[in-house]
């Protein structure tokens, strides 16, 4: 899907990669404020670009192969890709928000998933389960690895957690002078299969899990995926730095230090 070249990165440009990191760190944080109850997913495009802006960085969502927004917002039983518009929110929603930047030609890519208001017990299980399920994939990624290890981590305790369905047909990604470059990234899989993860490898994980099935379909505006049963979805996206000295959480404000700790997981800055 994205061609078979791995692209390896020195030192000087993970720093760069960290700075984009950080911008889509802000759009989310700033976004995470904005949702709310009546507040349209419009609106909230309208914030994550300005956050991009008054950053000095550049979307590397609007017009990617003629998308209209600097984010995506899947509300509900949309998966992934949904088109900012008038659709307002409301109490007991649950929101997915994909975000890009791109500074000085290098990109970072992140996505949370957050509850509009009180929001039903499920579905905060849900939240949890799909974020911890990303963390477990990357604690998985160590040097010397391979992506089946990532892909086995975060299908293994996704299982683990109850009858979730793992979405099929889309994939976390590599990441550098382009927003999705080779390695495609399962969320299932099985150990010590794929490529190896080499020093200097940068990979954007991102399960997307649902309350019932593993399937998608594309909406007319060919961009939203749903789920064909209407069960509620979550996605959690980092892009994530492996080097000889550890793991950098590229998008997670402090690079993952915190997270990465809890997994006894050796954690490099580029900050």
């Amino acid at each position: 899907m994205f061609g078979n070249k791995i692209e390896v990165k020195t030192p000087d440009q993970l720093a760069y990669m960290r700075q984009a990191g950080l911008v889509v760190a802000a759009v989310i944080d700033s976004l995470r404020s904005a949702v709310a109850p009546g507040v349209t997913t419009a609106e909230l495009n309208d914030v994550a670009h300005e956050t991009i802006r008054s950053r000095g960085a550049a979307s590397n969502f609007l017009g990617y192969h003629g998308f209209t927004g600097v984010i995506c917002t899947s509300v509900n039983d949309e998966i992934v890709h949904g088109i900012p518009g008038s659709r307002k929110l409301v109490a007991g929603d649950i929101i997915s928000v994909d975000c890009g930047a791109v500074v000085a030609g290098w990109h970072g890519d992140a996505a949370i998933t957050l509850p509009v208001g009180e929001v039903a017990q499920e579905h905060v299980k849900l939240l949890q389960t799909t974020e911890e399920a990303l963390w477990r994939g990357i604690a998985a990624a160590r040097l010397g690895g391979s992506v089946g290890d990532i892909s086995y981590a975060i299908e293994r305790f996704t299982k683990s957690q109850g009858k979730y369905g793992i979405t099929k047909g889309f994939t976390g990604h590599g990441i550098g002078t382009e927003l999705h470059q080779a390695p495609e990234v399962p969320n299932f899989g099985r150990r010590g299969r794929g490529p190896k993860l080499v020093d200097g490898v940068v990979l954007a994980i991102e399960p997307m899990i649902t309350l019932g099935s593993s399937d998608a379909v594309i909406l007319a505006d060919d961009w939203t995926a749903v789920t064909p049963d209407g069960s509620w979805a979550a996605h959690f996206e980092h892009t994530v730095a492996i080097t000889k000295a550890g793991l950098s959480v590229l998008t997670d404000p402090d690079g993952g230090e915190a997270r990465l700790a809890a997994f006894d997981v050796p954690f490099v800055s580029f900050d």
